[in-house]
């Protein structure tokens, strides 16, 4: 399975003790995903496409999906046909 590096629009809550909270994500063709839940937030490495920085492993519409906070710039791995 190849993965891709896809940067992302993201709408982020900031609490007053200035930690982030991911609300909604907009995709590549402008679709907006809404948060339904942080599960973790970790300081962690892509394995798949390089970066890191705060992974944010979150569920939208009922799946698990991890996205990664890199210095204020928000990506994903998006999979990509061999």
């Amino acid at each position: 399975m190849k993965f891709k590096k896809v940067y992302v629009t993201m709408i982020v809550k900031i609490t007053k003790d200035g930690s982030l909270r991911p609300l909604s994500m907009v995709w590549e063709d402008g679709a907006t995903y809404e948060i339904d839940r942080v599960l973790h937030i970790t300081p962690a490495a892509s394995l798949k496409v390089g970066g890191c920085g705060t992974r944010y492993t979150v569920m939208i519409e009922g799946k698990q999906r991890d996205l990664y906070d890199e210095d204020g710039k928000w990506f994903v791995e998006k999979e990509v046909p061999a």
